[in-house]
């Protein structure tokens, strides 16, 4: 089907036309008049880099060319996501979601943005360089903005108690009563996107001091700190799913620890310490008996694992696991059995583990355990924050044969994608100042709303398909997606743009592309990292980041001439 499409699109194009002019002129001069439904046409076969392609210099030959070679473009990026998400199950997330995903998902980017600073001599570079620089800020402003608020709408379930309850959508369009929760990972990856815009910051310093010297050396200084941040940052998304796991295996630990002492302290007939609070040891003597099932004076793993069933936490656990970690805290001796004394020394050790993490008020000068269900609710509340890798998401094993088709099928999309892009990305630029110059509209303005919509339709078709299960992991990995792509954006993209900045001599000269830029990612990223709920209403502040930039930048550039 892929292909079918390819060569339809292709016989298309072949036949571009444009209404003004009564002939058509070919690649060897040769005219012919044509005359179709009373409208003229004029088609002019250019050698464009990759070989003959249509060019025109009317506005509706120049739409069309935009819209075919567009959809081409949106071609090679769903080719890529899809070939990436087979490569994922073959790899695992670390190599391919820390690298390849965050890549290749900003590779048509990086295509439009690498053929558009190469165009022909500098000073048609610097003319088509803007082509570039739009869609490297429509990329992120819309990322950020159009699709982050639409997931919020898409996505939005019940709040209570501040946490988006899954699969619960009775509240409507209520602007506080329903919203999105993430993990508090999603929060780390927004915080990461806010500090991407560090090289744009960088790179504007001679502009900020209103100084003509030194540019060169600031977009080559800009330059190295984008590369070295880009590599960073694949290094953290290669070793972050193992830093996941080791963080939400410590949060599951300390709940199901301070869901022991919240049982033990249900089934106390008496408090857990004494008046010097110490441990009540006549009561947990109790304790340790009634858990003793077969009354041999010592705790088995049998019999702990009884105890933590018992609890029904409603958490995924590895039971071997989880029983093997308390007999660790609690099994000094190393027998591989629990003593009372061992029991009455883990017991006191957590009680005053629990005491130290929150803050409480003694009654009446005495101390008491209330703070023991404030411990549970906060360690209930991190574990949901770190987001539970296990249950229904859980990636499934690819047999051997499997394996080898898919990692075949996987490796065809990925090179068709990165063909059809590198084809089509310098006529698309083309397409783009063709139609700049037909219609006066400045090229930025056409790159900054028109390509985003090609190349990041990957993305944005994934992220709603993610946040419609209405769940709060889904959510996070809706999120963290769109954060990672605005990073790999703000990163790879500006690292191949300075790179022809600097080699190619050309002027930087994007203030308040730049400036819009710094507060849509600055905004949305410190705003995404200060929180992990987010009630409907937010959805609107980012809705209206979007018409803003464009004003902003029309403002700035042709009302006070900052560019």
């Amino acid at each position: 089907m892929a292909y079918k499409s390819l060569i339809l699109l292709m016989t298309l194009i072949s036949f571009t036309t444009s209404a003004t002019s009564p002939h058509i002129i070919t690649s060897n001069s040769t005219t012919t008049n044509l005359l179709n439904d009373g409208v003229h046409y004029e088609l002019e076969l250019c050698e464009q880099t990759y070989g003959f392609m249509p060019c025109t210099n009317t506005v509706l030959g120049n739409l069309f060319l935009i819209l075919v070679y567009g959809y081409l473009m949106f071609l090679a990026a769903m080719y890529l996501s899809t070939g990436s998400e087979l490569m994922l199950e073959v790899l695992g997330p670390g190599i391919v979601g820390g690298l390849f995903l965050p890549i290749l998902g900003a590779l048509p980017d990086a295509m439009l943005i690498l053929v558009s600073g190469l165009a022909g001599s500098p000073e048609t570079a610097q003319d088509q360089v803007s082509v570039g620089m739009g869609l490297l800020a429509g990329s992120t402003v819309m990322l950020l903005t159009v699709i982050w608020g639409a997931c919020i709408i898409i996505g939005k379930c019940d709040l209570h108690d501040s946490f988006a309850i899954d699969n619960q959508d009775t509240k409507g369009f209520n602007l506080v009563g329903s919203g999105v929760s993430t993990d508090i990972w999603t929060s780390y990856s927004a915080m990461t996107t806010a500090v991407s815009v560090l090289p744009f910051v960088v790179v504007q310093f001679p502009q900020i001091i209103h100084s003509t010297s030194g540019r060169q050396l600031t977009v080559l200084i800009g330059l190295v700190i984008s590369v070295s941040l880009l590599i960073a940052y694949c290094i953290y998304q290669v070793y972050q799913p193992n830093i996941q796991k080791r963080r939400l295996a410590f949060a599951k630990h300390k709940h199901v620890q301070s869901g022991i002492l919240r049982y033990l302290k249900s089934k106390a007939f008496g408090g857990l310490l004494d008046d010097q609070g110490q441990p009540n040891r006549e009561v947990l003597y109790r304790l340790f008996n009634s858990v003793d099932v077969n009354g041999d004076g010592h705790l088995s793993r049998v019999e702990l694992r009884s105890l933590v069933v018992g609890m029904q936490l409603n958490i995924n656990l590895n039971e071997d696991d989880t029983v093997y970690k308390v007999m660790k805290e609690f099994d000094t001796s190393g027998d591989d059995e629990v003593y009372f004394e061992e029991f009455v020394t883990g017991i006191g050790n957590w009680l005053a583990e629990a005491r130290l993490a929150k803050t409480y008020s003694p009654i009446d000068g005495r101390d008491t355990t209330n703070y023991i269900h404030d411990y549970y609710e906060e360690t209930k509340r991190e574990h949901y924050l770190l987001g539970d890798e296990g249950g229904e998401d859980e990636e499934h094993e690819v047999g051997d044969q499997d394996s080898h088709q898919t990692t075949i099928k996987a490796a065809l999309f990925l090179l068709l994608g990165t063909l059809v892009a590198a084809i089509f990305a310098d006529p698309l630029v083309d397409a783009v100042d063709g139609f700049s110059n037909a219609t006066s509209i400045p090229p930025f303005f056409i790159s900054f709303i028109v390509l985003p919509l090609v190349t990041n339709s990957s993305e944005s078709v994934s992220a709603i398909i993610f946040v419609s299960r209405k769940k709060q992991r889904s959510a996070s990995l809706t999120f963290s997606e769109l954060y990672g792509a605005a990073t790999m954006n703000n990163l790879l993209c500006l690292s191949v743009f300075l790179a022809l900045v600097y080699t190619r001599g050309l002027t930087w000269d994007f203030t308040s592309e730049v400036l819009v830029i710094l507060i849509v990612c600055i905004v949305m990223g410190v705003f995404g990292s200060l929180r992990t709920t987010f009630p409907l209403w937010t959805s609107f502040i980012a809705f209206v980041f979007y018409p803003l930039s464009l004003v902003l930048v029309y403002i700035l550039d042709y009302v006070y001439s900052w560019s």
